[in-house]
């Protein structure tokens, strides 16, 4: 698609060319009017993400490109093909960190990745060949991170960056450094918090890879349903044992804690929060 839509504004671009060498109109009004034939050269040799950029696996996300969320697709697993495969033959280890967090339930909310041990600084590189679809900040979870739609259908993330390197809707190939790891947002410690997902559904990267030699289990893995989706029982638990209180005028995280039998310091903990945080009235706090 890019290739032809590029061919039909050289044509333009040729035609336009040609015109303005026969007729040569003299302008007499006072408003200042763009070249039509820079505009189409403009067009031409625009990079950025407009209609003739194209997306990896477009046809399996349904041309959806958003900056907005990590998934913004909410398909649900019921409704995914029975297998996909997935080509795992150029993947490149984000870094070679020990695992020391895994994938699955906490005592009050989901861990959907992996925790890789680093030191602030230490380069984080992309796990495949694609395009970077998310760079963005979020004080009370993935702190600096980004996300990146690949090749073979998968987006990866990576959380808790100390600096990023590369910029929105730039292609980026396998084991590029694209940031440097860090110690930013909800995190106790410095680590790169990496997530595997098909279409916005997370799966478990050590089913997937092996880190303690860095490499992929096998070239190419089988997403079934059942398999790798085995814990939305999990989810389920874990998110019918949250409870959540609305700030009132006036509270303090210490009254809070008091009301609802907890510490100041698990709900700091719970919501990525210091105990001096001011409390706007309104917003919701996670409690348990």
């Amino acid at each position: 698609m890019l290739v032809s839509l590029k061919q039909y504004l050289t044509v333009i671009i040729l035609f336009l060319s040609t015109l303005g060498c026969l007729s040569q109109q003299p302008n007499f009004s006072l408003i200042p009017k763009r070249d039509t034939l820079n505009v189409y050269h403009e067009m031409l040799n625009d990079n950025s993400d407009d209609l003739m950029e194209n997306h990896p696996a477009e046809d399996i996300y349904n041309n959806i490109w958003t900056s907005d969320h990590v998934n913004p697709y909410k398909i649900p697993i019921d409704s995914l093909p029975d297998s996909i495969r997935i080509d795992m033959s150029n993947f490149v280890v984000p870094v070679r960190g020990t695992m020391t967090s895994v994938f699955g339930p906490r005592r009050y909310r989901f861990h959907y990745g992996v925790d890789l041990r680093l030191k602030i600084g230490d380069s984080v590189r992309s796990a495949f060949s694609g395009k970077i679809r998310i760079i963005d900040y979020e004080a009370r979870g993935y702190g600096h991170y980004i996300v990146i739609r690949h090749n073979n259908g998968l987006e990866t993330v990576y959380g808790h960056l100390s600096a990023v390197l590369v910029s929105l809707n730039q292609n980026v190939k396998a084991g590029q450094l694209i940031a440097f790891g860090g110690n930013t947002g909800h995190s106790t410690g410095p680590h790169l918090h990496f997530e595997m997902r098909y279409i916005g559904n997370a799966l478990n990267p050590a089913h997937i890879i092996d880190f303690t030699t860095g490499l992929a289990r096998e070239k190419s893995y089988l997403i079934t349903k059942k398999q790798s989706f085995y814990y939305q029982h999990e989810v389920k638990v874990v998110a019918s044992s949250a409870k959540y209180y609305k700030v009132r005028k006036h509270d303090t995280l210490a009254r809070i804690a008091a009301r609802n039998g907890a510490s100041v310091r698990s709900l700091c903990k719970l919501n990525g929060i210091k105990p001096k945080t001011h409390l706007k009235p309104g917003i919701r706090l996670r409690v348990r």
